[in-house]
């Protein structure tokens, strides 16, 4: 698929039905995920959202995909503004940095330096104007992350126990969930 092509695509709304078919495509397609990577921090929110939310379905569909892009994915979170493709960014991450992931995956992750990455969690989960969708999976990379991180554990408790009336039940629950983990 050209570059142009899947602009114009991105560029109008899609259903589900079609981001599954561009998942497909893209999962055969080097150049086309590489373009949705690119497209992921787009000008124009909506084709940066798209674009998001197919690299969520890919990593979904297969993780190893992102295993050569993982880096470049690393890095370049802490970059995105947009508060749509962020909960799909926050998404990955979180999965990214289970306990459970790939072997290969998680030895990219220990390698990499993430206090950018940290510090930008902390932020979004902080922010009010940040959705609690989002911050949910901020709970959870930042619980992943405090293996490698000691420190991340006290920090997250102090603040899930600040937020905690502040947010909704469901972030509530969120916070029960992630206490349990970092026990």
């Amino acid at each position: 698929m050209h570059s142009e092509i899947l602009l114009v695509t991105l560029a109008n709304a899609i259903a589900k039905k079609k981001v599954i078919e561009l998942t497909a495509i893209a999962l055969e397609n080097d150049e086309l995920f590489e373009q949705l990577l690119e497209f992921s921090f787009h000008p124009k929110p909506e084709v940066t959202f798209r674009a998001a939310w197919i690299l969520e379905n890919i990593y979904l569909a297969n993780p190893q995909k992102f295993i050569p892009h993982l880096n470049w994915f690393l890095i370049n979170f802490p970059q995105q503004q947009n508060s749509s493709a962020r909960r799909n960014f926050a998404k990955i991450l979180a999965l990214i940095t289970k306990k459970n992931a790939q072997k290969e995956i998680k030895e990219i992750v220990q390698q990499f330096k993430t206090d950018d990455i940290v510090e930008t969690v902390f932020a979004w989960l902080i922010d009010d104007e940040v959705a609690v969708a989002i911050k949910s999976h901020c709970l959870n990379i930042l619980a992943n992350l405090s293996t490698k991180h000691n420190w991340i554990k006290d920090e997250l408790l102090q603040t899930m126990n600040f937020l905690v009336d502040k947010e909704s039940i469901a972030f509530y629950a969120k916070v029960k969930q992630i206490k349990k983990q970092l026990k």
